[in-house]
């Protein structure tokens, strides 16, 4: 066969493709409450019930090398005034498309599914507690007395968590004692939920409730009350030349484990993104994203975030500061919220209640409540959230309170010992109208 006739029926080939249907199917994407805002990577959509046509080769392999398919992958976004957003990697990939004849036709990405329902959580259920801040440099000999490295430790591990999602692993903190967890966006982003795991063996599950798109930044949620968790420092009490220590989960070495160095650097670093950057010789690897850079203090100057791994380049780490931490959680938080270390230099904080402080300490148990699902539980007076829970508490004596809609709550005093696990029994009451 002639080169000019096989030129005419390749394009007549592709003549008969051209002209095929495309057969479209439907991505449908709700919310609870519905009329949240949509947006697929990056760009607004519509809202919930929200439906698009794609390709059906993005939801199913294509039959054809020329047939429409997914090229990269795609997260939603889903917004919506008094909620927490949630995003959502939609596709599953890179897979490596292969033809029958074994040409390399390059990557693709399907669609998980073409329904995807997404629960919205209400900002005030989310967003509770009080986090403790550094305001600025310690005013007196106490507050600067550096611990000693055994001391830190001791203080601050309890409070540092191992996450792991379906296809990656790093390390986050907890801000409050109500369970909300600091980490990296690279870890969350896309997934609804990370499995945590606490240094004393305690395994929960921390829903994703904040991307921070701007910033390397986002926040977790974990039902209960009473965790360990770390004090922030502003981005100018931090000193060059200042040693710091990284707690994290490195791959391929023992979780929580703790590296040591000095701050070499404080600012803008164009190369690293957007906010300010805590560049450090403190060695990090893979698995240290997302835990605390932390002063001599145990305070939390930065968040653990990349290395730089050029030839010939060693010892340079960089973690994003607190502060840009804080300035995502001010979103959220009023500024009553916001305990206040340096009482001298700040405007009406509130005192450290007694269960704030002790929480900070690693003596701790476990409160387990799983009955009734439609529950809603309080320790000492405060609500911490639905049942079911689990509530790391500090050790000693907690008034532990159950209700359930148009029933008798049932309260009872709890008291744990440290690494204890209680069970809080059925709510009897739950089965007797008032």
């Amino acid at each position: 066969m002639s080169y000019h006739c096989r030129l005419r029926i390749i394009g007549m080939l592709a003549l008969l493709f051209s002209t095929l249907p495309t057969y479209a199917e439907k991505l449908r994407i709700t919310s609870k409450p519905a009329g949240a805002t949509v947006e697929l990577d990056g760009i607004p959509a519509g809202v919930t019930p929200f439906e698009k046509d794609f390709p059906g080769g993005y939801f199913h392999k294509t039959r054809t090398a020329i047939g429409s398919r997914l090229e990269h992958p795609i997260v939603a976004r889903i917004t919506l005034a008094g909620y927490a957003t949630k995003e959502i990697l939609l596709s599953q990939g890179p897979m490596n498309w292969i033809g029958l004849n074994g040409r390399h036709h390059g990557e693709y990405w399907l669609l998980k599914s073409d329904t995807f329902d997404v629960d919205l959580d209400p900002m005030d259920e989310v967003f509770t507690g009080s986090v403790m801040v550094r305001l600025s440099r310690p005013i007196s000999p106490d507050e600067a007395a550096e611990l000693s490295l055994e001391d830190l430790i001791a203080k601050t591990k309890p409070a540092v968590v191992f996450l792991r999602g379906l296809d990656k692993a790093g390390t986050g903190f907890f801000v409050t004692r109500t369970g909300l967890i600091a980490t990296n966006a690279h870890l969350a982003r896309g997934e609804r939920s990370l499995v945590i795991l606490m240094s004393n063996g305690l395994q929960l599950e921390a829903t994703v409730e904040h991307i921070e798109l701007e910033l390397d930044i986002a926040l977790l949620k974990v039902a209960g009350s009473g965790f360990p968790h770390l004090m922030l420092a502003e981005t100018s009490t931090v000193l060059q030349g200042e040693s710091v220590i990284a707690v994290g989960n490195p791959g391929q070495a023992m979780n929580f484990s703790v590296t040591k160095g000095i701050v070499s650097a404080v600012g803008p670093h164009k190369d690293a993104g957007p906010g300010t950057w805590i560049q450090t010789d403190t060695p990090m690897n893979p698995g240290n994203s997302g835990g605390p850079l932390l002063n001599m203090r145990g305070e939390v100057v930065g968040i653990s975030t990349q290395r730089l791994a050029k030839k010939g380049i060693n010892g340079i780490g960089f973690a994003l500061s607190a502060g840009d931490l804080l300035a995502v959680l001010r979103k959220f938080y009023g500024q009553n919220a916001f305990v206040a270390e340096n009482l001298a230099t700040a405007t009406h904080q509130p005192e450290t209640p007694p269960s704030e402080r002790s929480a900070n300490l690693s003596d701790v148990g476990t409160v387990v409540v799983s009955e009734p699902k439609n529950g809603t539980v309080y320790v000492d007076g405060s609500k911490v959230g639905q049942v079911p829970a689990t509530l790391a508490l500090p050790t000693g004596d907690h008034i532990v309170s159950v209700t359930c809609p148009g029933h008798v709550a049932r309260t009872e005093t709890i008291t744990v010992q440290k690494g204890s696990v209680v069970m809080f029994g059925p709510v009897p009451g739950c089965h007797d109208k008032k």
